[in-house]
């Protein structure tokens, strides 16, 4: 019996399948025929806390949206870079606005669902591997709770670094984030807690996606306040210009490129 998943693209993997559902063609024979209905993505904090939910979100059409994602498409201008592009979603309601925008993932197989949704300008790589290609763009994305790429206050100057050296002048940010400290349940709590005491954000995670017989490796994701946020964004080349709490706890967080 194996006690542990096999490393590689479970996102990517989860995805495809989520396709496949919606679509009724499966990527690879499984018993019956048939595929599990719903795809659900496992995420695996480093507490062992596991929570699971269905992969079709990844898919969605806009009538499907929350309204903050539908207040974010709105404000994007300009050549666009949806970083973590995931499904396809936000990238696909960009093009049919004639809106040039650039899928970023650094899932294979995310690529390929985008790709057979008809999402035509693709990368893959993180961001840091972008910044040397030379592109400049007026907005980044950062939605799906995409905000969580920051990781935490040792990483989030070089991504930040990164989008800077790929902006144009006046470029933004818009991102999408979720005050993490609403609860009072003492599974969340004490984790908040032990990441203080570590000096790391109380909502900076640690997790992976498992899917089936695979995972990711493990890394960290922020889920932060706007306070925090601003606290990351200090002594970077961007200023934070607005934070939209019209969904609280949700929020949108737009970041300015100044000088």
């Amino acid at each position: 019996m194996k006690g542990e998943p096999t490393i590689g693209d479970a996102f990517g993997e989860l995805v495809r399948d989520a396709l496949a559902v919606a679509t009724g063609i499966g990527p690879r024979p499984l018993v019956g025929g048939r595929l599990p209905r719903p795809v659900i993505e496992v995420i695996e904090r480093d507490d062992g806390l596991i929570n699971g939910a269905p992969a079709a979100h990844y898919l969605a059409e806009p009538s499907q949206w929350q309204p903050y994602d539908h207040r974010a498409v709105d404000r994007v201008h300009g050549e666009t870079l949806d970083i973590g592009v995931g499904g396809g979603r936000i990238a696909l309601r960009l093009q049919d606005r004639g809106v040039p925008v650039t899928g970023l993932d650094t899932s294979t197989g995310a690529l390929a669902v985008c790709r057979k949704r008809g999402v035509r300008d693709l990368v893959h790589g993180t961001v840091d591997e972008h910044a040397r290609d030379g592109r400049r763009y007026d907005t980044f994305l950062l939605l799906g709770n995409n905000l969580g790429l920051l990781e935490g206050r040792e990483r989030a100057p070089a991504f930040l670094a990164a989008l800077a050296a790929m902006a144009r002048p006046g470029a933004q940010v818009i991102a999408h984030g979720t005050n993490p400290y609403g609860t009072s349940d003492p599974v969340h709590t004490s984790y908040h807690e032990a990441n203080r005491a570590r000096g790391r954000f109380g909502g900076q995670l640690r997790l992976r996606i498992r899917y089936r017989e695979l995972s990711t490796p493990w890394f960290d994701y922020l889920v932060c306040t706007p306070d925090e946020l601003a606290e990351l964004v200090h002594g970077t080349r961007w200023r934070l210009v607005d934070v939209d709490t019209a969904d609280a706890p949700y929020y949108l967080a737009t970041l300015r490129l100044q000088g």
